[in-house]
């Protein structure tokens, strides 16, 4: 028996579903019963049936796991795989912020750890972030950590006063103007697409900036045959399988997650046996945390 049968036979025997992130492995994402970005993982975690969760991405995606299905057993197939991002803000920052400014909202990026979003008042993704603060009441909007897709929201949103930190994916935050303007230049006729995690000069390059599942569906309605990506790598599976007719370009310092990347078969069979790997909130965030997805949730709809 393959490592695939045996994933599927003891995915049955423990009545378990897989949930994968577009920037994992394409072994990974061909295995899983689920492949998406964070909004549509957390919308789908929030209403499975199944008891056991295999969450295959990074930390903070197991624990919004978690928060969302506490009765559930959430599983990491590496505890080690993290988001540098989603640590980037401190409390001294959002306490500063509530005491300077009257009709705050902390508006923070899902890509955070359960402790952030526990000092926050709603959650959001890249695919929701501009409804969002649009819907809220505040004028006032501190948005952690990414300062970048708050840059972002701020431009869509110009009747808010947009307060950022300096957070940033590190992935996306190096995607360099230079080689994007290196493949335009190869390839003129190409739409260049990225992800607003990227840094102000490679979203005012782009013709469509959006989340991953933003991306992979504006380039499956585009009639260009070429495509110039910003966003990680692991979203070419995806494209590829949707549009077999055409070619994507990457920057040629490859956009990698190595954390994403550390997710394997063999460690997704040996959560699925052992159900090690548990992922856990502590018990004083998780109910001011777990309010922040719910109210996501209510507000995206």
């Amino acid at each position: 028996m393959n490592i695939k049968d045996e994933i599927k036979q003891w995915k049955e025997k423990k009545d378990a579903v897989i949930l994968a992130h577009y920037y994992v492995e394409p072994e990974i994402q061909e295995i899983a019963d689920h492949v998406g970005d964070s909004f549509a993982l957390s919308k789908i975690a929030a209403n499975l049936p199944n008891p056991v969760i295999v969450y295959c991405g990074v930390s903070f995606m197991g624990e919004s796991g978690v928060l969302l299905s506490p009765e559930k057993k959430v599983l990491m197939p590496d505890a080690k795989a993290d988001c540098p991002m989603a640590h980037m803000v401190t409390k001294a920052e959002v306490d500063e912020a509530r005491a300077k400014y009257d009709d705050l909202a902390v508006v923070c990026y899902i890509n955070s750890t359960a402790e952030i979003k526990s000092w926050s008042d709603v959650s959001v993704t890249s695919a929701n972030a501009v409804q969002i603060v649009k819907n809220l009441p505040n004028k006032n909007i501190l948005f952690i950590p990414d300062k970048n897709l708050g840059r972002f929201v701020a431009a869509q949103v110009p009747e808010k006063n947009v307060i950022l930190v300096n957070g940033y994916c590190p992935i996306h935050e190096v995607i360099s103007p230079a080689e994007m303007a290196e493949l335009k230049a190869a390839h003129p006729d190409a739409e260049i697409l990225v992800h607003p995690e990227c840094n102000a000069e490679v979203t005012a390059m782009a013709d469509y900036v959006g989340s991953t599942t933003g991306i992979i569906n504006y380039a499956a309605k585009s009639d260009k045959k070429e495509l110039i990506i910003g966003t990680e790598v692991g979203v070419l599976y995806e494209l590829e399988k949707q549009n077999p007719d055409k070619t994507f370009y990457f920057p040629r310092t490859t956009p990698i997650c190595h954390d994403m990347k550390l997710i394997t078969l063999e460690k997704v069979l040996h959560v699925l046996k052992t159900e090690e790997n548990h992922a856990s909130v502590l018990a004083e965030q998780a109910k001011a945390a777990g309010n922040t997805l719910t109210r996501m949730l209510e507000l995206a709809k």
